[in-house]
């Protein structure tokens, strides 16, 4: 009798890394940008910008930066959300340019502050300190489950933000909202880092609440309403953001924090109730904060008639300039800087800076950005479905939420489809909280991808599973 052993050992199957594909989607988001750079000099001044190389040269060094911490430190990241970070980034930064050239705005500048400051420069050393934040979540943060940890302590960390600009002597009242702190001769917005803060506390709560939440008492027109006592936290969150809205004059962070709050919560429970209660209250409590809030009913006057107070109110004159920035655009715009967005004035490089898009890229320009910032959140939520662990999904979704929000309130405010806000367009508009923390944001979103993609380790052999065949004669 003879005998033979066959031994089975079960490998890892390499899952593709796609960093190859990401570099080839940098370039272009590198190269993109710098004809767009040079498309403005030549349509302003006839002749090819002087800062063009710089420019390139420090775009493109940005987003090499950023791929070789990811090829190093998220191999299986998804291969999309750097490059259209980069593009978003680098077109911002080209608008921001071509205001920077309006004669119109400069003299403005001079009359109110003595001086011109351009803004792009400085919006490139933002966009520098951004990606050094994204490098710095990449370093430190190997698993998005360490967050978990501070669920309650970000609660705090998230609400002290939200109280800084209240503070006397550290928080300025701009453009009637009270939503920055000046430290040195530097403005911050803290509000954009407690949208990220607060998104760990939400996704940590409701994921251990997330079965009494999804309980129902009873059924009323088609929908499970929620029992007395579960309705708590949204209760707190909807008191939150009112109060932010009363005392920061702040519609669009009370609307972003409580959108955020009742889309975490929709998710985790799958209730369509808590989206239904969610709308009703945030309605109510903006029509409540309006009939006593002057800045937040000189905004809603202005939605529903900018031009019958256009010669009166600054909020009427800017929406109404917006209008007829997108109307005078048309469907292919009027060209890269040959348009005159910069009638809006100081508010031009900011949340307006979508009406600039608007007039000189036209219905095909406003498409082509609104479909680059659709497919960023069609990947944050990609990746929320792929992640394996609960906390990671409604954290990713979080993020993909937030980020949506603030798209839809800044472009719906500026086209004149909801009162105005005063947000700042992720990465296109000049400010230097908003782009550091939406490249944390991305930062955020890579780690949570790189763990969803990452294959599970080959098990190790077992020597007493060994197959062995017994051969008769």
């Amino acid at each position: 009798m003879s005998s033979t052993t066959h031994t089975s050992t079960i490998g890892a199957i390499g899952a593709p890394s796609r960093r190859n594909t990401e570099l080839a989607l940098l370039v272009f988001a590198v190269v993109i940008p710098v004809f767009a750079y040079a498309n403005v000099g030549l349509a302003m001044n006839d002749e090819m910008p002087t800062g063009m190389l710089g420019y390139g040269l420090g775009l493109g060094l940005l987003a090499a930066v950023g791929h070789l911490v990811v090829r190093k430190f998220a191999p299986y990241a998804d291969p999309l959300l750097l490059p259209l970070a980069t593009l978003l980034n680098g077109l911002g930064l080209v608008l921001i340019w071509r205001l920077d050239q309006s004669e119109r705005l400069q003299q403005l500048q001079k009359n109110a502050f003595g001086a011109f400051n351009p803004a792009a420069p400085n919006q490139l050393m933002y966009s520098a300190l951004g990606i050094a934040l994204f490098v710095a979540v990449m370093l430190i943060m190997k698993d998005h489950r360490i967050l978990q940890r501070f669920t309650y302590i970000s609660m705090v960390v998230a609400l002290m933000l939200l109280l800084l600009p209240l503070v006397p002597g550290l928080g300025t009242d701009q453009f009637g909202a009270k939503i920055w702190i000046r430290i040195g001769g530097f403005s911050i917005q803290p509000g954009e880092f407690a949208k990220i803060v607060i998104a760990v506390f939400f996704a940590g709560y409701l994921m251990v609440k997330r079965d009494a939440l999804a309980l129902a008492s009873r059924r009323f027109l088609g929908l499970y309403l929620p029992r007395g006592r579960d309705l708590g936290p949204i209760l707190v969150i909807w008191a939150m953001s009112l109060l932010i809205l009363v005392f920061e004059n702040d519609l669009g962070t009370s609307l972003l924090f409580f959108g955020m709050f009742v889309i975490m919560l929709y998710v985790a429970t799958e209730r369509t109730s808590w989206i239904v209660i969610g709308l009703g209250m945030s309605v109510a409590g903006a029509v409540a904060v309006a009939s006593f809030a002057s800045h937040v009913q000189a905004r809603v006057d202005a939605w529903l008639d900018p031009f019958g107070c256009y010669a009166t109110s600054g909020a009427c004159e800017q929406i109404g300039q917006s209008i007829m920035a997108f109307g005078s655009g048309g469907v292919l715009g009027t060209g890269l800087g040959q348009g005159h967005s910069d009638l809006i004035g100081f508010a031009a490089n900011a949340d307006f800076i979508f009406a600039t898009i608007g007039e000189e890229l036209g219905l095909a320009g406003v498409m082509a950005f609104l479909l680059l910032y659709a497919l960023l959140i069609e990947r944050g939520v990609r990746t929320a479905l792929a992640a394996r662990d609960p906390f990671g999904k409604l954290f990713a979704v979080g993020l993909s939420g937030a980020f949506a929000l603030q798209i839809f309130v800044v472009a719906g405010g500026v086209m004149g489809l909801i009162p105005l806000t005063g947000m700042t367009m992720p990465f296109l508009a000049a400010g230097g909280s908003s782009v550091i923390a939406n490249w944390a944001l991305v930062g955020l979103l890579i780690r949570i991808s790189d763990t969803a993609r990452r294959p599970a380790p080959a098990p190790a052999p077992n020597p007493d599973a060994e197959m062995t065949q017994v051969v008769r004669p």
